[in-house]
């Protein structure tokens, strides 16, 4: 019978992996290559690579180079695009599940969900979510908050980045 649990367990972590648009492999993927680039880094160049890898709290720079000013978002649109978070997140205000409810996130600081169990990375990133901070988070979690317990790999696109945040700042009115 535990056999059972731990392999239906398994079933619904892998289920809500793939909702969330990332796989196992890519999730544990950059927590692997991470070690072995600052191994490979020369010693006069060790400060900047971990420089590189650690964005500033109120640094709002994409990896596409998109800005979310450019951006015009759509609510509607957004609630689609937001069917990939759902497993792992919901809008109303004081319900958590493998992550914590995102009612009023915007202007919220990082890690202050009551009754949710934040990372050190997440609690300790002296973020306030901005739209625009939002907008950076959700290309790739991960480089913004290295450490977070997010295993979501992104949202490629800036126009569906946009998109999710109109949707939950419309959420919250």
């Amino acid at each position: 019978m535990s056999n059972l649990r731990g392999y239906l367990g398994l079933i619904a972590l892998s289920a809500a992996l793939a909702a969330c648009g990332g796989k196992k492999e890519e999730a544990a993927a950059p927590a692997a290559e991470a070690p072995a680039a600052e191994a490979a880094a020369p010693a006069a160049a060790g400060a900047d690579a971990g420089a590189a890898t650690k964005v500033a709290a109120d640094a709002t720079d994409t990896l596409d180079g998109t800005k979310f000013a450019d951006m015009k978002g759509d609510a509607a649109a957004g609630e689609k695009v937001f069917t990939q978070c759902k497993t792992c997140h919901v809008i109303e205000p004081g319900v958590n599940r493998i992550g914590p409810s995102l009612a009023g996130i915007v202007g919220r600081k990082a890690g202050e969900v009551a009754g949710y169990s934040y990372s050190a990375a997440n609690k300790g990133s002296g973020i306030t979510w901005t739209a625009e901070k939002l907008y950076q988070y959700l290309e790739k979690p991960a480089r913004v908050v290295p450490g977070t317990k997010m295993a979501f790999a992104g949202l490629a696109k800036g126009q569906d980045r946009a998109d999710v945040i109109a949707y939950l700042s419309s959420a919250a009115k």
